[in-house]
């Protein structure tokens, strides 16, 4: 893969890309079996060239429904690597063979409601009963910033988990004219967040949720990425934040897309090729 361009790396975060393909088997047809054979071990070779790239990931997915055959997201820092294996994947079986249904751009970012010094102090204080000056204080506060440490860093430059389901959906925060997100105060919003962020809390070890930020990148302001080991638990935690007064009033969601972590020889084998 060529590096003639200079790298494109954003101040903070990770792009991410998802990448949704029909596959023309009116096309795939038309190859010999040589030609075929030729196509899979060139996507083969690919993939593991571009899992090769530092800070990249790429999972390879079998797409449940009708929606797309073939899904593939990828975790990468410059923007034009990111660009060139769009590319090169759209192409890997053949001209015309892997058809784009869907996708999506975004970056990797913190929150902006994480829970600061300060609030958590005052949690310690007021709820806990720990006077500031005790060591039970200063041990919590230390427990704490070790805690948020290393959950910034796990939001910003994440390490994909290999648990077989995968499920992404875009999302907005509602503009309407009776309700705006955005004219709320950072407050109110803030206290929303915090109930909304309750709910996720209770899937601990049954999901494991990558939120990217997508505001002048592509079409809706986030994307959602739900990793899990059965169907149930996506069902359950998508239908649980329905209730949440900040999905109720405030969200709008983009289509679900339902995928299957494989390694390519079984993916190859699941889509007939």
């Amino acid at each position: 893969m060529s590096d003639k361009e200079p790298a494109l790396v954003p101040e903070q975060g990770w792009h991410c890309l998802h990448l949704y393909y029909r596959i023309e088997f009116s096309q795939w047809q038309l190859l010999s079996a040589e030609e075929q054979r030729a196509a899979k071990v060139a996507l083969s070779a690919l993939v593991q060239e571009i899992r090769a790239f530092e800070s990249t990931q790429l999972l390879t997915l079998s797409i449940v429904t009708p929606k797309a055959d073939l899904g593939f997201m990828l975790i990468t820092p410059d923007l034009h690597a990111a660009n060139r294996i769009e590319k090169q994947l759209t192409l890997a079986l053949g001209a015309d063979v892997l058809v784009p249904v869907y996708s999506y751009l975004s970056l990797t970012e913190e929150s902006e409601y994480a829970t600061s010094d300060e609030e958590h102090a005052h949690i310690l204080e007021t709820e806990e009963k720990l006077k500031p000056e005790s060591p039970e204080f200063a041990q919590a506060m230390t427990a704490f910033r070790e805690r948020m440490a290393k959950y910034r860093h796990e939001r910003v430059y994440p390490t994909l988990p290999d648990w077989p389901v995968v499920c992404f959906y875009n999302m907005s925060k509602r503009r309407g004219e009776e309700r705006n997100w955005y004219t709320l105060p950072y407050t109110e919003r803030r206290r929303l967040m915090a109930g909304h962020a309750k709910v996720g809390r209770e899937y601990a070890g049954k999901i494991k949720q990558l939120i990217t930020g997508s505001s002048g990148l592509d079409d809706a302001e986030w994307g959602v990425t739900l990793f899990a080991r059965d169907t149930f638990q996506i069902k359950a935690i998508v239908y649980q934040m329905r209730f949440d007064e900040v999905s109720a009033v405030y969200g709008d969601f983009g289509e679900f897309y339902i995928g299957l972590q494989l390694p390519l020889d079984e993916l190859f084998r699941r889509l007939q090729l």
